[in-house]
Formats: C-alpha cells, sequence, structure tokens
C-alpha cells in the first residue's frame, strides 16, 4: 500500500461499533431448539462458525434470545445451511414473537426431525448439524459464545465434495448462500482454488 492510498484510509469511532461501516462475508444458519413448552424454535445467526478442525460448532447469542434459554435448559440444538432459494425462510424466522411467547409463523415451515437430539431442521437445506451444549463464554458485552460438539451430521448429495467432481463445478450447480450484514445477502455460484503455499499445514 503506497503512502497516498494509507492516507486516504478513513478513522473508525471504535467507542462504538463498527460492524456497519463495512460488508463482510458471512454464512447464514438456522439454529433450532425447543422451547419449554415442546414448540420449535428458528433462529437465524450469521455469526456463527465450525470451532477448530474437529466437530465443535459456535455462534454468537445474546442472553435476552431464546435461543440462549432453551440451550441453557436443554443442552442441545440443531443448525440448518439454508440454500440461496430459502433466504425467505431465513428472514421471517426472525420474526418477533407474539404477546403469548409464540412463534406461529414457524409453523408453515416444512421441517424434519433431528436423530440424536431433540430439534428439527428446515426441509431442503444442504447441510444439517446436531449438537450438544459445550460450553457458553460469556463477556463478549452483552452477547456470549454458545458452543455445541457435533454428534450427528448430514448433507444434500448434491453439495457433497467429491473426487469425481471439480470442486468449482459442484459449486456452480450447488450455490450457497453468504449474508452481508449489515442486510444484504448473495449467491454464489463462483471460485477460484486458493493459491496456499508450497507444504503448508493446518
Amino acid at each position: 500500500m503506497n503512502k497516498s492510498t494509507v492516507s486516504q484510509i478513513v478513522e473508525l469511532d471504535a467507542s462504538k461499533p463498527i460492524w456497519d461501516r463495512c460488508f463482510m462475508v458471512a454464512p447464514l444458519v438456522l439454529v433450532g431448539t425447543r422451547d419449554e413448552d415442546g414448540s420449535l424454535d428458528l433462529a437465524p445467526k450469521h455469526m456463527a462458525f465450525p470451532l477448530g478442525w474437529q466437530n465443535y460448532f459456535g455462534f454468537v447469542c445474546s442472553p435476552r434470545h431464546q435461543t440462549y434459554v432453551n440451550i441453557k435448559r436443554a443442552g442441545e440444538f440443531t443448525v440448518s445451511y439454508p440454500k440461496p432459494s430459502q433466504v425467505l425462510y431465513a428472514s421471517l424466522a426472525a420474526s418477533p414473537r407474539c404477546e403469548d411467547g409464540a412463534k406461529t409463523i414457524l409453523q408453515g415451515f416444512p421441517t424434519f426431525p433431528a436423530k440424536q437430539v431433540d430439534g428439527e431442521f428446515i426441509e431442503d437445506a444442504y447441510l444439517f448439524l446436531e449438537c450438544k451444549h459445550h460450553k457458553t463464554v460469556e463477556g463478549f458485552g452483552e452477547n456470549c459464545l454458545i458452543t455445541g460438539e457435533v454428534v450427528a451430521a448430514r448433507a444434500h448429495p448434491d453439495y457433497i465434495r467429491s473426487t469425481e467432481l471439480d470442486d468449482q463445478e459442484l459449486i456452480h450447480e450447488a450455490p450457497l448462500m453468504a449474508y452481508l450484514p449489515p442486510g444484504r445477502f448473495a449467491t454464489i455460484t463462483r471460485s477460484n482454488a486458493f493459491p496456499f503455499p508450497a507444504h503448508m499445514k493446518r
């Protein structure tokens, strides 16, 4: 970066949240839990990611959210990775609850049950994780990091990598959805191989 470019960099005010000043690329998942009465809760999360190279998964949540309450009580949750065609489901899952606390909008969602945890997935997503609560890390301002161990996983066959199919062709035929906070999304149909250095290891 040359000096003229450096002089043009804009200073952001770090005394308040900076995350809505620029777009970033994030996943978008639906975390599934059960309310105390047994009804389904699905909540969209974009601060969500694998934790390490083993089967651990985490996402940022707030103690004010029902997802946090449900996981603290039941100790388990599901994760659905929706396709770009399901962006409306991800949007509707963020709808507020009714005055009685019910999230009736979810009654119209096509779902199917998990096998090893008491939860459900949204139909026609492409990756499905069943998680047992591992630990919750508090202290990120008003938020926390909820982590889980993946005890079961399934995937749509069109999205599974294979030695018989080039990765670029796979992504072209089975597009991925990316969330671009603070309020846009994109459909990924093209990719390039990353130029890793020779002999690089994890």
